[in-house]
């Protein structure tokens, strides 16, 4: 199984967006800050995620959400995860 996430800076309340094999694996990475693109933001918090059966549909969703770049849009996404 593959994952989209979303986590939330506690720090600054940014976003980053990306996709995994292994959500508590790739949480713990980046809060370890063992992800230079996400060092300087730890904490994080996963506050959102979608299950995929191949990394394609994964990588696919992922550059979706991307796209939208707007923060609206991913809010939207993570409060429909919350209220699920």
């Amino acid at each position: 199984m593959f994952y989209v996430y979303i986590l939330l800076s506690l720090k600054d309340k940014s976003y980053y967006i990306g996709q995994t094999s292994n959500l508590l694996d790739s949480l713990e990475r980046h809060n370890s800050k063992r992800r230079l693109a996400t060092r300087a933001k730890v904490p994080w918090k996963r506050v959102y995620s979608e299950a995929f059966s191949t990394r394609s549909k994964a990588v696919r969703r992922e550059r979706e959400i991307k796209n939208q770049k707007t923060r609206q849009y991913i809010e939207r996404l993570v409060n429909r995860f919350d209220g699920a």
